[in-house]
C-alpha cells in the first residue's frame, strides 16, 4: 500500500496523529531529500515519541520521479510505503502525482493523509472572498514567458495563489503595480515559522513596507479582477502593454488557437 503523508511547513507541531501513526508502520519512505526526512524522523521521535520500524528511505524528487516510477513493480507496494516531501503536501509543487497514477493503474492500494498546505493557508489568511481559487505554483523567472505566466495569473477572474522566490518578490511586486496598479495583493512569509508575517496592500504600497532584501519562504495571493475567464477577449489582452509573444500564448489559451500560428497572424497586423 501507499500513503502520501504531508509534513509540517514550518512548525513542527502541525504533524497529525495520522501522519504519525502512518509514519510508524513504514516498511520503506520515499521522499525528496532522504538527509531532510531522516532530521525530520528524528526530530518526531524526540518531541512526538514516534516509534518506527526503521524503514528503508529512497530519494524520490522531481529530477528522478519519472525514471523511479517507470521501474516499479507491483510487489513494491507489499510493503507499508510512505512518501513524503521536504515540508507540505505531497503533490502539490511537489512530486507524489506519478505514484499516485502508477497506483490507479495498476489497481494498487493508496490512501492521502490532509495536512499543511501553504497554498490554502495562504488563501484562507488573505480575506479575498472570492472562493473559487487557481494555484499557479512557481512562475518562469524572466522573458515573455514570466510575462504570459503574469497576465494570465492577473487576468483569469480568480483569486490566484502564487508561490515566489525571495530574489524576485520585489520583481514580482514591481511587474504588478505597472501592469495592475489597483489589485490588491496578500503575501505570507514563513507561514506557520517564528516569523510568520502577512501583508496586504496594492503592490505599490507593498514594496514600500518590503527590506531590500526579502528572506524567506513567500505565498502571494492576488486579488480576483474584475473580469470572469470567460469574458477575457483577444481585444482586452492586445490593449495591455505586454510583448506580441506573450499575447499570443494568452489568445491561444483562450480561443484554443495554435500559439505559433496566433503569433504569426499578430505580426501581420
Amino acid at each position: 500500500m501507499l500513503s502520501l503523508v504531508p509534513t509540517p511547513i514550518g512548525n513542527i507541531s502541525d504533524i497529525s496523529l495520522r501522519s504519525l501513526e502512518v509514519l510508524s508502520v513504514a516498511d520503506v519512505i520515499l521522499c525528496e531529500d532522504t538527509r531532510v526526512t531522516k532530521k525530520l524522523i528524528h526530530l518526531l521521535k524526540e518531541r512526538h515519541g514516534l516509534t518506527t520500524n526503521e524503514p528503508q528511505f529512497f530519494s524520490l524528487h522531481s529530477h528522478n520521479e519519472a525514471e523511479f516510477v517507470s521501474k516499479l513493480t507491483k510487489d513494491f507496494f507489499d510493503s507499508n510505503v510512505v512518501y513524503v516531501s521536504d515540508a507540505g503536501m505531497p503533490g502539490i509543487s511537489d512530486p507524489g502525482q506519478l505514484l499516485v497514477r502508477y497506483c490507479l493503474d495498476n489497481g494498487i492500494a493508496y490512501d492521502i493523509l490532509p495536512g499543511a498546505n501553504a497554498v490554502l493557508s495562504a488563501f484562507v489568511a488573505s480575506g479575498f472572498c472570492e472562493t473559487k481559487m487557481l494555484f499557479f505554483g512557481f512562475i518562469p523567472h524572466k522573458g515573455n514567458d514570466r510575462s504570459a505566466a503574469l497576465q494570465e495569473a492577473l487576468f483569469n477572474g480568480y483569486t490566484t495563489v502564487l508561490y515566489e522566490s525571495p530574489k524576485r518578490l520585489d520583481k514580482l511586486l514591481s511587474e504588478i503595480a505597472i501592469v495592475a496598479p489597483l489589485r490588491r495583493v496578500f503575501l505570507a512569509k514563513e507561514i506557520t515559522k517564528k516569523y510568520q508575517r502577512f501583508y496586504q496592500g496594492t503592490a505599490s504600497e507593498l514594496l514600500r513596507q518590503m527590506e531590500k532584501e526579502i528572506r524567506g519562504e513567500w505565498v502571494a495571493v492576488i486579488e480576483a479582477s474584475a473580469h470572469q475567464g470567460g469574458n477575457v477577449s483577444e481585444a482586452d489582452i492586445l490593449e495591455l502593454d505586454i510583448p506580441k509573444k506573450a499575447a499570443s500564448k494568452l489568445i491561444a489559451k483562450i480561443t484554443g488557437e495554435n500559439p505559433k500560428e496566433c503569433y504569426t497572424r499578430l505580426l501581420k497586423n
